[in-house]
Formats: C-alpha cells, structure tokens, sequence
C-alpha cells in the first residue's frame, strides 16, 4: 500500500537515481514548500552527515512555486556524488495538499530501513543519523528525537527549555500539555516498519495538526520515545512556519479528547489545579462523566479561595453544580494542573514537590 502512495495525487512521480538495487540504511524525509531560501543549507546539512551506513533522500514537493524543484535538482547531483540515492516526487496542483500528504508521499517512494523526518528549513548537526539510528536500532518501536537549538535564540524560549529538559519519564507523562509531541516531529527518526504499522499521517491540510495526531496514535499503539541528548537539529523560527496555521482551539480539542482517554477515563475523582481561566475552561470542556469527577478546584489565591466555590452557570442541571475552592495544600490527588510551566520563578514548581507526588501517577500537567 505504501508503495501506491508514490506521485499520487496528480503528482509528477518519485523519480529514483543511485540506488543501484539495494535497499538503504536510513531515508531522509522531506516535504517541500516554497523553500528556496533555506534548501541549500538544509541539503547541504545531509552531505555532511558522519553517518557510515547507506542513506537515501526522499523529496516530495507540494506544489512549490518559487525556484525550490531547481535546488533540489542541484542537489541530487551533488548528493548523488558522495553516494546518497535521491528521491524526488511532487505534484504541479494550484494549491499545496499540506505536511501530513506530502510525508506520505516522500514515505511511500521510498525505501530506507529506517526514516529520518527533516524540515526543508532546519539543519541537521553531522552527527545526527549516526547517533539517532544507533538507538532506532535497538528500539525498533521508539520515536528518537533530539535536543535542538532555537534560530534566533531568543524565540520560544520556554518551549525551547522545554524540548531540551524533559526526563525520559517526562517524555510520556507530558504528552497533554499544550507544547504538543514531546520529542517534536523535525527531530523524528524511527523504523520504517513501526512507522507503517502506526499508519499514515492526517492529510487534512492546512491547520490540522498531523504531527500531534500521529504521535497520540503511536502512543495507543504502545510506541516509546527516546531523546538524544545532544544538540542534533538547528530549528528555525519563522512567520511562514507551518505551525501557525493550527489554531490553538483545534490542538485543545484534540489534547482533551487525549486526556479523556489516556488518564480520566481510569480514575474515579480528580482536583483541577487552577480555579482561574484555564482551570474553569477545562472543567467546562469535560465530557459531562468527567465533570462529575471533580471533586474541587485548588488554588493559592487567596482571592479565589474565600469565594468557596465555582458555580457552572452553563449548566443545564438545577440547582447549577458548585465546585468547592481549595488551598493546595487541602487538596486531595490525582490532579489535572492547568498552571503554566516556567513561568512563575519556580515557586509553582515548588508548591508542587512538596506534595512529594508522583507525575503520571499522581498528576498530570495539561499547560
């Protein structure tokens, strides 16, 4: 099946050159729009890579208008040169088909072992495929991601922190947060199979947030993830980023359902941490099972405490349900925390440990 993926879509093929039969160690994944400032160096970053074992490039351009499909064919003579099979597919459409098709198509083409997700405006470190595929290797049902470092420095600073702190631990337990996958899909590398037997990406274009979707499924289907903790990928921060054109109601819509069926769904009551905005607007979003389980909101206002409860006035229950407000420390676990992360000079953090919780036991952290 994924062979038929190949071109499809009135697409201009998946034209192969250099791979002489044998079937390559690793396949660079790359889907292509309207790139033509950054290609150069993104490609020129696979010429450089230490790795020792065959590697394949698998280009799928969507729809580009800009002089892109001219670099890239620069490139294929270039790469073809120091012995990297290229793959080049795309289609010629007035309007791109979006990420989640275009890796499809770059997949389906090709052949590699195992694949290595890049995005056309990052640049990988040399080491990147030697290191990341030494773990895949031993892994074979593990999304590997990498460290990063953030171009310019000063963007996404949090979220940054973020990407290159989490424990091995913390890279399951939070899943739910708003930052989305916690390895993030430019640093991606995994076996083709476990990839297959996952299934494809959401192809439904622009602002659908196909990376978080296939991450979720990869995780019910009982997959790891790993990080390499070493910087492997520059990633750049830009307004034509496809990531902008998801909105933040629809990555909510989707984290909730998650949440729903990873974690509430197996506990019988829970406090929601927060009876500010973001702590009221998960309760009010909860299935209406799950909104009976909340047993209190907690807080440190004091503000919000000595109002005593929170009235759901959009009930449609009479008497409208009242939620008691507590002090955390009067609060009992498993929490949903609704505070945002990195934000508070630590003193949230350490109003937290000294509950001596358990993360993805005990809690779980959705902002």
């Amino acid at each position: 099946p994924w062979a038929a993926l190949a071109g499809a879509g009135g697409g201009y093929g998946g034209s192969k050159s250099g791979s002489g039969g044998r079937r390559p160690a690793v396949t660079v994944i790359l889907p292509v729009y309207n790139a033509e400032c950054w290609l150069d160096e993104c490609l020129k970053s696979l010429q450089e890579q230490d790795f020792q074992g065959s590697m394949e490039l698998s280009v799928f351009n969507d729809a580009s208008t800009d002089n892109s499909i001219n670099i890239i064919e620069k490139w294929r003579v270039l790469l073809e040169a120091v012995g990297i099979q290229v793959c080049v597919g795309g289609h010629c459409s007035p309007q791109p088909r979006g990420v989640g098709f275009a890796k499809n198509r770059a997949v389906g083409q090709s052949s590699g072992s195992f694949l290595c997700f890049l995005d056309a405006d990052d640049v990988m470190m040399p080491q990147r495929i030697r290191l990341q595929w030494e773990v895949a290797t031993q892994h074979p049902k593990c999304i590997v991601g990498c460290q990063v470092r953030r171009e310019p420095e000063e963007a996404t600073e949090r979220y940054t922190r973020w990407i290159n702190s989490l424990t091995n631990e913390q890279l399951v337990t939070q899943v739910f947060t708003s930052h989305g996958p916690t390895v993030i899909m430019p640093t991606w590398f995994c076996s083709r199979e476990w990839f297959c037997h996952v299934g494809r990406f959401d192809e439904g274009g622009k602002g659908t947030p196909e990376d978080l979707l296939y991450f979720y499924e990869h995780l019910r289907k009982g997959g790891e993830v790993f990080r390499v903790d070493q910087c492997l990928l520059l990633y750049r921060y830009h307004p034509q980023a496809t990531t902008h054109s998801v909105l933040e109601e629809t990555i909510w819509k989707h984290r909730l359902l998650f949440l729903e069926e990873r974690v509430l769904g197996h506990w019988t009551s829970f406090t929601i941490w927060n009876a500010g905005k973001q702590g009221r607007k998960l309760f009010r979003s909860l299935s209406p099972t799950n909104q009976k389980k909340v047993i209190a909101f907690c807080d440190v206002d004091n503000n919000k405490i000595t109002k005593g409860f929170y009235t759901y006035e959009e009930s449609k229950e009479t008497p409208r349900p009242k939620i008691p407000i507590i002090h955390f420390r009067d609060a009992s676990p498993p929490f949903i925390i609704c505070v945002k992360l990195d934000l508070t000079g630590g003193q949230f953090e350490e109003n937290l440990s000294q509950l001596n919780l358990k993360e993805g036991v005990d809690y779980h952290h959705l902002n």
